[in-house]
C-alpha cells in the first residue's frame, strides 16, 4: 500500500511531487521531456544496459502515481521509450532497431488491432529469406511518426508471431492517419505483398502472442496506476469547489446529497489505488499479475470515469465547457475503457484465467 514505501520510496515519491509542481501548466512535451531527463526519471524505463535506470515496478508506480494526482501536463511524456517487446533480440534486430530506439534515433509503434472488415489476419508466407505479409492493421498509435511496427502476424504453417516491419518499406501503406475521443493520433496500414527479411522476426514464430500480451499487460498496470492518480486530482478538485459557496452564500459541501456523492468518489479512489500498489508489489515478487492487471485496469477506468462524470454533475454547467479541465478529462477517460482491450472482453479474459487457468488472487 502507498503507506508502506521504504525510505527509498518514499524520496522517490516526493521527488516525483516536486517535479510534477515544477512543471508549467503550459509546458510542450518537450519541454516536459527535457525536464524530466535533466530530473532522472526519463530513463526510469529503460535497461541499464542501455543507460537507463530499470526502475521496479512499484517505483514506476509511486510516479506514476504522483504525475497523475498532481495534473501534471503531458505526463505521458515523462518516461523514456522501453524496449517493449524487443526485449533481449539477437542481432541484427538488436543492432538496427532496439540500439536506434533506446537512443532516440527511431520511434516505434505497437501493431496489433485489425479493422473491422479486415477478411483474415494478417499473414504472411516464407520465401526464402523473405515473408511475403498481406493484412491490415488499425490503430497503430502513434504509427504516422514511427520509423517501425512490432507487428502481429500469423506466419502460414507456423503461427503467430512478432514481426519488425518498416514503416517505409515496400508494400506498406499508410492509409489514414486520424485522432480519437482523447485526442491521441493513429494510423491504420495496409500491407500488400510486402517483403520483409525472415530475420526481423522477434524470438521464434509461435511466441507472438505471448510477447504481445506482456507488452499489454504492463500497459494495462500502466493504465490503472495513472487512473488512480487522476482519481486523487479529480478529488481534491471537487474539495476546492465544495469549500465554496452556493448562490445562497451556503457552503456548496453541507448538503447531505452532494457529500453521499463525494463519498463514493474518495471510496472508488482509494479501492483504485490500493489494489493498483498491491499489484505492483506482486509484480516485483516475480508473481503472474495478468489477472491482478486486468482487475486493475478494468476498475480504475470505469470508476475515474465514475468520478469525473460526479464531479461534473456536482460542479455544473461550467464544466461541460469545452475547455474546462473536467471535460476535458472526460473525453480522456472514455477511451481508457477500450485501451489494451476492451472492459467487457477483459472481464471474459479474467474469468477463463481464474476458472480455467486457475490464474489470480484476492
Amino acid at each position: 500500500m502507498p503507506e508502506q514505501l521504504n525510505p527509498a520510496q518514499q524520496q522517490l515519491r516526493n521527488e516525483a511531487r516536486a517535479f510534477a509542481a515544477s512543471v508549467d501548466a503550459e509546458a510542450s512535451a518537450a519541454n516536459v521531456r527535457s525536464a524530466s531527463q535533466a530530473a532522472g526519471f526519463f530513463t526510469m524505463t529503460q535497461p541499464a544496459e542501455f543507460g537507463g535506470a530499470q526502475a521496479s515496478v512499484l517505483e514506476l508506480t509511486i510516479v506514476r502515481d504522483e504525475l497523475s494526482a498532481a495534473g501534471m501536463p503531458h505526463a505521458n511524456a515523462v518516461f523514456g521509450p522501453g524496449p517493449g517487446v524487443l526485449a533481449g533480440v539477437k542481432e541484427p534486430l538488436r543492432s538496427a532497431y532496439l540500439h536506434p530506439l533506446m537512443a532516440g534515433g527511431k520511434r516505434a509503434a505497437f501493431a496489433f488491432t485489425e479493422p473491422d472488415d479486415a477478411p483474415h489476419p494478417t499473414r504472411a508466407a516464407r520465401e526464402g529469406d523473405w515473408l511475403i505479409v498481406n493484412g491490415a492493421k488499425s490503430y497503430v498509435t502513434g504509427g504516422a511518426d514511427a520509423h517501425f511496427m512490432n507487428t502481429l502476424v500469423h506466419i502460414e504453417d507456423e503461427g503467430p508471431a512478432l514481426v519488425v516491419i518498416d514503416t517505409d518499406a515496400k508494400g506498406v501503406s499508410m492509409d489514414r492517419r486520424f485522432a480519437s475521443l482523447d485526442g491521441s493520433h493513429h494510423a491504420a496500414f495496409s500491407f500488400t505483398d510486402a517483403r520483409v527479411p525472415a530475420a526481423n522476426i522477434i524470438g521464434q514464430p509461435g511466441e507472438g502472442l505471448p510477447r504481445a500480451m506482456r507488452q499489454i499487460g504492463d500497459t494495462r498496470l500502466a493504465i490503472a496506476a495513472n487512473c488512480a492518480g487522476t482519481m486523487r486530482w479529480v478529488a481534491t478538485f471537487l474539495e476546492t469547489h465544495l469549500d465554496g459557496k452556493d448562490r445562497a452564500g451556503k457552503r456548496r459541501g453541507d448538503k447531505e446529497g452532494v457529500r453521499l456523492r463525494y463519498a463514493d468518489l474518495r471510496i472508488a479512489a482509494f479501492a483504485a489505488r490500493s489494489m493498483v500498489y498491491r499489484t505492483a508489489r506482486l509484480a516485483d515478487s516475480g508473481a503472474n499479475v495478468v489477472n491482478e492487471g486486468i482487475a486493475c485496469k478494468v476498475f480504475a477506468t470505469e470508476h475515474l470515469q465514475n468520478s469525473v462524470d460526479t464531479a461534473i454533475g456536482l460542479v455544473g454547467g461550467n464544466a461541460l465547457v469545452e475547455s474546462h479541465p473536467l471535460a476535458v478529462l472526460y473525453r480522456t477517460v472514455r477511451s481508457l475503457r477500450l485501451a489494451e482491450g476492451a472492459n467487457d472482453v477483459l472481464r471474459l479474459n479474467l474469468v477463463r484465467g481464474a476458472l480455467e487457468l486457475n490464474k489470480g488472487v484476492l
